[in-house]
C-alpha cells in the first residue's frame, strides 16, 4: 500500500514518457501502461494490484485502478503530463504566450484545494465540452462504434437501474466533463471506482475489439468520460468548475481539422 507522508492530498499525474513535473509535493507522477516498457523514474501503474497491460485499452484509467487499490490519501485527484487545473477559473492569458515554467506556476495548489473543501464543494472537474450541434449520443456515434455505448446502456439497465434516468439525460445534453480528470475525497472516489471498472469489466465480455484501429481500442477510455458524467450527474455533486493548464502549446485548427477527419473517417472504419 502506498502511503501519502507528505500530504492528505495526491493529484496523479498520469504520463507516458519522461517529462517535466510540478515540484508541489501533492502531485504524484504515474507512469501509466509501465508494465514492460523502460523506466521513466515515476512510480508505476503496474505496482500492487493493477491493471497496467490493459493500459492501451483503458488509457490513464490504469492509473485510477492503481490509486483505488493501492493509494491511502484523504483527498485525491487526476491530472495529465501536459494538462492541469488552474489556479483560477478563468485564465486571462494567452497560454501560447508563457514559458513553461509560468504556465506551472499557474497549476492548482494544496491550499486552493483545502479551501474548496471547506467551502463543502464535493468535487472540482473541468470546465465541460459543448458539442454545440450535437448531442453526446450523436457525438459518439459519429467519433467512435456506437454499439459499445449501446452495451454500455443495457450494462447500466441491468445491473444499476438507479443510473438509467442519468444515463438518458446526459446523453441528451450537448456538454460533456472530459478528460477523467477531477479532484474529490478518496471515500467518494471509491465508491466511483467500484462502480466504473464492475461496469467496464462487463462490457470487456460483450464487445469485440480485435479489428479496432489503435484510436478506437481505447474504447473503455472512451466510455469512462461517459460513464463519468452520469455518475456525477446523478449523486448531484456541489461542483467547483476550473479552466485547464496545457503545458505544450496548442494547436486549436489543427485540432479542429484532425476531428473533423475523425468523423468522416468513422463511417468507413465502423467495426460491426
Amino acid at each position: 500500500m502506498f502511503r501519502s507522508n507528505q500530504s492528505n492530498i495526491k493529484v496523479l499525474v498520469a504520463t507516458h514518457k519522461k517529462y517535466e513535473m510540478p515540484q508541489n509535493n501533492i502531485y504524484l507522477p504515474i507512469h501509466v501502461g509501465k508494465e514492460g516498457k523502460e523506466e521513466l523514474g515515476f512510480i508505476g501503474d503496474n505496482t500492487g494490484e493493477n491493471i497496467s497491460k490493459k493500459n492501451k485499452n483503458y488509457c490513464e484509467l490504469t492509473a485510477l485502478f492503481w490509486a483505488w487499490k493501492n493509494l491511502e490519501c484523504g483527498i485525491i485527484g487526476l491530472s495529465h503530463y501536459r494538462r492541469y487545473f488552474s489556479s483560477n477559473k478563468k485564465i486571462e492569458q494567452d497560454l501560447n504566450m508563457l514559458s513553461t515554467t509560468e504556465k506551472f506556476n499557474l497549476i492548482l495548489e494544496e491550499n486552493q484545494i483545502m479551501d474548496f473543501v471547506k467551502n463543502d464543494n464535493d468535487i472540482i472537474l473541468p470546465k465541460k465540452r459543448n458539442y454545440y450541434i450535437e448531442t453526446v449520443w450523436s457525438h459518439y456515434k459519429h467519433a467512435h462504434n456506437i454499439k459499445d455505448l449501446i452495451y454500455t446502456k443495457e450494462i447500466i439497465s441491468e445491473f444499476y437501474p438507479e443510473y438509467l434516468d442519468s444515463f438518458n439525460k446526459v446523453m441528451s445534453q450537448r456538454k460533456l466533463y472530459l478528460f477523467n480528470m477531477f479532484v474529490i475525497k478518496k471515500s467518494a472516489f471509491d465508491n466511483y471506482c467500484n462502480w466504473l471498472f464492475d461496469i467496464l469489466e462487463k462490457l470487456e465480455s460483450r464487445i469485440n475489439i480485435e479489428n479496432y484501429s489503435p484510436y478506437q481500442a481505447r474504447v473503455y477510455g472512451f466510455i469512462s468520460e461517459r460513464l463519468f458524467n452520469i455518475w456525477i450527474f446523478q449523486h448531484n455533486f456541489n461542483i467547483t468548475e476550473l479552466d485547464i493548464v496545457t503545458i505544450e502549446k496548442e494547436n486549436k485548427i489543427s485540432k479542429y481539422i484532425n476531428f473533423l477527419k475523425r468523423k468522416i473517417s468513422i463511417k468507413r472504419q465502423e467495426v460491426f
